[in-house]
């Protein structure tokens, strides 16, 4: 395909003024002495080529999209429209409170309906994202303990953790302490014991953990948190697991994020748009960032009156356009917000039991709504990695799952289907990954060689990330 550049039909796209400008104005040495050298097509030209250039991105509409750990569910076109309503894109963020009482009464019904999934008492619809909800957090809890005069210097972390819960922790100045999986893929009780003392500020779990594994222990390590002192944070990455069968409450969290843009379906990826909204415990409403919305009986408002909170984490009030949303899809869903997370969980089991056969599954246990699989038997078989399998998938019109992670898989292939793929969507990845599984048997060289049908073919992993190429220099 030609750059837009290359394609020159002379032609021009928009003429602004045919008059010509007095620029006598204006300083010589800043006034440009060559062509701008811009495109020469024309309107037409110029939105064909952009259609092209986007036909040959992946997306949720295009194919299966089973990105583990990301929730790549269906984004129901009505919330698009929804968002796109004038009295929710025209309006300021400075605005007063009493000319957006709209925009605040979906913010706080949707603070509501977020404390009924998550079983918590407050909520802060600040945070940007997943990761910006973490830190937020921990803001919180290492407030908690300063207000209380107690110095706790450090964080407990499980080995599948995500990469961003050390780093939240660390950013507010805590100690990361890992502590290791048993042989059911679940944080090892009796090495907990021996991390738990006087410093240390709380545990960071997902769960289901990015094994997809429901930690069965998690009211002894709740217990034995509380009875240190201790909080615990729930990373809500893989809340799309629970909702309606369990909340974090109810499990003995004190501090839950909640990724909006994956469990409440806002579209995601290429770094957003995303909303981490944070809930917390009754002890902990006093620390939620400033302001916080509210309601009087008789209007909605700014609620700047917070004892000790930690301040505004972000210049204005979340992702409004996100919060619109996600409140768009949990009204469309009601009590069937339950169903989503069921058929999330039969859609993964039913995976797993199609594909351990032809895969390594390291935890072979009943899992919730992803699973991890490994490429090593493809690896030490034939030298056909995990990378090779992900890139075999793009030539069968299916984005690779997430690859490489948890670390404590190796050559891990995490796969989430979400609820909303069908049986016969299902049954086409299994057949596809199937036919991999034997070619990398009997032909390694191709898969070795994918992608095949791409736009882009194979890339240095590691220049590509690190020195990307997005530009080209004409004469």
């Amino acid at each position: 395909m030609k750059t837009i550049f290359e394609k020159k039909s002379g032609a021009s796209g928009i003429r602004l003024t045919d008059e010509k400008p007095d620029l006598s104005f204006i300083d010589k040495s800043f006034l440009r002495t060559s062509p701008l050298g811009l495109p020469e097509v024309s309107e037409l030209e110029a939105m064909r080529h952009y259609k092209e250039l986007s036909d040959k991105n992946f997306c949720i509409e295009k194919g299966f999209y089973p990105l583990g750990s990301c929730t790549m569910k269906y984004n129901p076109k009505v919330n698009e429209l929804l968002a796109g309503l004038e009295g929710f894109t025209s309006l300021h963020p400075l605005s007063d409170d009493s000319d957006c009482q709209g925009a605040l009464e979906l913010m706080y019904k949707l603070q509501e309906s977020l404390k009924t999934v998550t079983g918590m008492d407050a909520v802060t619809l600040q945070p940007a994202a997943g990761a910006h909800g973490e830190l937020t957090g921990m803001m919180i809890i290492k407030k908690y303990f300063e207000s209380k005069g107690d110095n706790r210097t450090k964080v407990i972390i499980p080995d599948s953790a995500h990469g961003t819960n050390p780093a939240s922790a660390s950013l507010c100045g805590f100690e990361i302490v890992h502590v290791k999986s048993n042989s059911k893929g679940q944080v090892d009780i009796d090495e907990l014991k021996t991390l738990i003392n006087s410093d240390v500020a709380a545990i960071m779990m997902t769960n289901p953990n990015t094994l997809g594994i429901f930690e069965e222990n998690v009211l002894e390590i709740s217990k034995l948190m509380h009875d240190n002192g201790s909080l615990l944070y729930y990373d809500g990455a893989n809340f799309n697991a629970i909702m309606g069968y369990t909340n974090p409450k109810l499990m003995g969290f004190d501090v839950v994020h909640i990724n909006l843009h994956k469990t409440f379906s806002t579209p995601h990826g290429g770094g957003g748009p995303g909303a981490g909204p944070v809930c917390v415990v009754e002890k902990l409403k006093d620390f939620l960032p400033a302001p916080v919305v509210d309601f009087d009986g008789q209007k909605y408002f700014r609620n700047y009156d917070i004892k000790n909170s930690i301040g505004s984490v972000k210049g204005f009030y979340g992702n409004f356009g996100v919060l619109v949303r996600a409140y768009a899809y949990i009204l469309m869903m009601g009590k069937n917000l339950k169903e989503a997370s069921e058929n999330a969980v039969l859609n993964a089991n039913y995976l797993k039991e199609k594909l351990k056969s032809a895969y390594l599954l390291p935890y072979d246990e009943p899992c919730m709504h992803e699973f991890v699989l490994s490429g090593e038997k493809q690896k030490e078989e034939s030298g056909v990695s995990t990378l090779n399998i992900a890139k075999a998938l793009m030539d069968e019109n299916t984005h690779p799952p997430t690859v490489y992670f948890p670390l404590i898989v190796h050559e891990a292939i995490m796969i989430e289907p979400t609820e909303s793929e069908t049986k016969e969507v299902l049954d086409d990845f299994v057949d596809v990954m199937l036919k991999i599984a034997d070619e990398a048997r009997t032909n390694p060289e191709k898969i070795k060689s994918a992608p095949h049908t791409t736009p882009v073919k194979k890339l240095d992993e590691t220049l590509a990330a690190r020195h990307p190429n997005l530009k080209q220099n004409y004469e």
